[in-house]
């Protein structure tokens, strides 16, 4: 952690800020993925229901990733910020009010808004504030806050549940939300100097989807999309799946088995990248998410459900702060909050599809087929980066493999 070192007073300040915000804001969100689900069943939905509701989480993201992405270039990126830590603490209040289905769909909703504006300012913050030299490495330290929430959120809320019932559960997770926005308060966001009033105008009035063409951007959403579907498919059914089987899991500690591993990935991988290029991290993780959506597949015990959670943890652990890392390269800095929430939109398209069409097949082939389906999903994230992430084949394998270079870094970013 030498790098921090090299950073002036207010910067470590600001950081140390940023990262307890952020710890704060994952464990909110996390305490409630292991008993959410069973409580909307609970509620008298159906599995596709249960699907549609969660999903509902990502039409929040959809919604709203653009206007935030917008707002954290022109105005202010703890705006947004803020902006994202007042919704995790709203909804778990949201929840505790309500059992009605069409309520749950608009509360799950806006609880979507919270990571949109949330990992949008977080991504941008931590990227202005990072040298570039050293960017993967201050990126796989400040992203810790991720694995950390997700381990300590699902196992405290999981306990919570069964020992006192859900409205402690709810309480609690509102909570740390009100604490993340007291941490937030202390952010004084750096100076970004754009690379000239013209050419912040010209990005601005580009459509937001049109950044989709751009071919720095193409494939690093499609990738997102593609996993975000992995992603859906285990938070909203990894629950129902193991009280089907009749394992005796707390499903809380299957996150918590993810998140541990993210944690040690991170510490690992983001200095690495800096010296060995971001590609063959990203090529790796994605086999990772693949083989740990097989092992659901195939899972009838304890430990291949912890296995499988180790493995998709290790997998999030890396490809996650690679691919912000690797848009952060793509990017300018005048344009990185839209830059951002476009690609992240990518894994917000992902879990909205999750919902709704693996509810359908739960249905249709059960869970262990739907993990089967999610594991060639992840198969199909490995093939697009391995062949498409740059200008043709020949240099897509050779970036993805870790022997070329990214032709689409930008020097200036």
């Amino acid at each position: 952690m030498k790098v921090f070192q090299t950073l002036q007073p207010e910067q470590r300040r600001n950081l140390v800020f940023l990262f307890a915000s952020g710890l704060l804001f994952w464990a909110s969100l996390a305490s409630l993925l292991p008993t959410l689900s069973p409580y909307i069943k609970q509620a008298g939905a159906g599995d596709r229901e249960v699907g549609v509701v969660m999903g509902a989480f990502a039409i929040g993201l959809l919604v709203f990733r653009p206007w935030l992405g917008r707002r954290a270039d022109q105005k202010s990126r703890t705006q947004v910020l803020m902006i994202g830590l007042v919704a995790v603490a709203i909804a778990p209040l949201g929840y505790l009010m309500t059992q009605s289905i069409p309520l749950l769909f608009a509360i799950r909703a806006f609880h979507g808004l919270s990571i949109a504006a949330f990992t949008t300012a977080f991504s941008a913050l931590v990227t202005d504030l990072a040298p570039p030299q050293n960017r993967g490495e201050v990126l796989g330290y400040l992203t810790l806050v991720n694995p950390i929430g997700m381990a300590l959120g699902p196992a405290i809320g999981g306990f919570l549940q069964v020992w006192a019932g859900y409205t402690p559960l709810f309480l609690f997770s509102a909570g740390l939300g009100f604490a993340g926005i007291l941490c937030a308060t202390q952010i004084k966001a750096p100076f970004v100097e754009l690379a000239s009033s013209a050419a912040s105008q010209k990005v601005h009035n580009i459509p937001f989807w049109k950044f989709l063409w751009s071919p720095r951007l193409r494939i690093p959403t499609l990738v997102l999309s593609l996993i975000g579907i992995a992603f859906g498919t285990l938070a909203v059914f990894v629950p129902l799946y193991i009280q089907e089987t009749g394992v005796n899991l707390n499903a809380g500690l299957f996150y918590t088995a993810a998140a541990i591993a993210s944690f040690g990935v991170r510490l690992l991988t983001g200095r690495a990248s800096d010296r060995y290029g971001r590609g063959r991290f990203i090529t790796i993780s994605l086999l990772l998410y693949a083989v740990s959506m097989l092992l659901l597949w195939r899972a009838h015990s304890a430990p291949e459900f912890l296995l499988a959670g180790f493995l998709e943890g290790a997998g999030g652990g890396i490809f996650i702060p690679m691919i912000i890392v690797l848009t952060a390269d793509r990017s300018e800095p005048h344009e990185r909050g839209r830059v951002f929430g476009l690609c992240l939109a990518g894994f917000d398209c992902g879990m909205a599809i999750a919902g709704p069409v693996m509810g359908y097949f739960a249905e249709a082939i059960g869970y262990r087929g739907l993990f089967g389906v999610a594991a060639g999903i992840a198969l199909l994230a490995v093939i697009s980066f391995v062949t498409l992430c740059s200008k043709d084949l020949s240099h897509s394998l050779k970036y993805s493999l870790g022997r070329g270079r990214d032709i689409y870094a930008l020097p200036n970013a």
